[in-house]
């Protein structure tokens, strides 16, 4: 695993004859599928929020009131007990039992995963623990990891792909420590396995535009403990040097946050992105040229190892926790808000290249195992 099994001179096509010229054409080099790695085609997920992913007597002007229903929806958790977040003192596993809001709305797994509308559809989780990566590393958190265990067992078939501390070199707003997150990447890994979790995949996701080649490799945690590679979609897409690394492990990537912003001037220092309404016709119409049309080209362009993506379909500046963002501060992001996204969405998500939610979507991805 983790190594592309064959040279280049076995992946070379036959050679052509082209104008008395022989042309010889390299092919894509085989590799075994990932976990849950669909031989053809693209996951696509939605997320974050209950509001955002809607379908639910309480939340129903969300992606799932307005769209088919994708192979998946995303939500997050934490292993953070007693830490602040805008108000709400963290448990520890927040989001997946009961309804909790730590500042980004109303989170709640298990309320999604036991609704019909929610039928046939992955689930992406993920899992933060900043400030505590040591606890979890060293066995203080373990309590944290059996109950995590516990809940992901009683999903049952539903295929889970769980972001282990994702975007680790987001610094400076998660600041992981290097060495003791990747202990307690491997951990979580470990005692999920031992316990029985046979329903999960393991996602490794970086920012994207932070990290090269040298430092992703030094946050790796190894070819055992991941099964897909991850990265973010943001402002700053072309400084994403995740898809090249994935190729070098052999692995899968999963575009695991994607959302459009736009860099305005101070955007590679600070962060800062133009304001983007998809309800301002205007702003809609730049988002797609400047946004979604490189997202879907990534897409095209990286097709050998992009296998899944996440659009996060979120009122952005509606929630507490990102007023004072930088990056989505100005940003309501919800599809159905503009008739020309939603339909060249529907047009671009509705080809066969993108995977939906069907009858048969687990049978397809436990068989590609």
């Amino acid at each position: 695993m983790g190594v592309f099994c064959c040279s280049l001179l076995a992946c070379q096509k036959p050679s052509e004859e082209k104008n008395n010229e022989t042309v010889i054409e390299e092919s894509i080099p085989s590799r075994p599928l990932a976990k849950f790695e669909p031989k053809d085609g693209v996951l696509l997920f939605v997320g974050q929020e209950l509001e955002a992913v809607g379908g639910l007597e309480k939340y129903n002007d969300g992606y799932l009131d307005h769209f088919d229903r994708p192979a998946g929806w995303t939500t997050y958790s934490n292993i953070n007990p007693g830490e602040n977040s805008f108000g709400r003192t963290q448990e520890g596993l927040d989001g997946l039992w009961e309804t909790h809001d730590w500042g980004d709305n109303d989170y709640n797994a298990i309320l999604q995963h036991n609704d019909p509308d929610y039928k046939n559809m992955a689930l992406a989780i993920g899992l933060q623990f900043v400030h505590h990566e040591e606890k979890v590393a060293d066995g203080t958190h373990d309590a944290y990891i059996d109950k995590l265990g516990d809940f992901l067992i009683s999903l049952g078939k539903r295929p889970v792909f769980l972001r282990i501390a994702y975007e680790f070199d987001g610094d400076p707003w998660n600041h992981y420590d290097r060495k003791s997150t990747i202990k307690a990447y491997r951990r979580i890994v470990d005692r999920l396995r031992a316990k029985g979790v046979n329903n999960t995949a393991y996602v490794w996701q970086s920012v994207g535009f932070i990290s090269g080649q040298e430092q992703l490799e030094g946050w790796y945690p190894g070819d055992d403990y991941v099964d897909w590679c991850g990265v973010s979609f943001f402002n700053r897409w072309k400084e994403i040097e995740m898809f090249e690394f994935a190729r070098k492990k052999g692995k899968p990537v999963f575009i695991a946050e994607a959302s459009p912003t736009i860099s305005d001037y101070f955007g590679k220092l600070y962060g800062v992105t133009k304001e983007t309404q998809l309800g301002n016709p205007v702003q809609a119409q730049e988002a797609w040229e400047k946004w979604f049309v490189p997202f879907f080209d990534t897409i095209d362009e990286n097709d050998d190892v992009v296998k899944a993506v996440h659009y996060i379909n979120c009122h952005w500046d509606s929630h507490p926790m990102w007023f004072q963002n930088p990056t989505f501060s100005k940003i309501d992001a919800r599809l159905h808000l503009s008739d020309s996204i939603s339909k060249r969405w529907r047009e671009r998500t509705g080809t066969s290249k993108f995977i939906k939610s069907s009858p048969e979507l687990y049978d397809m991805l436990y068989n590609n195992q």
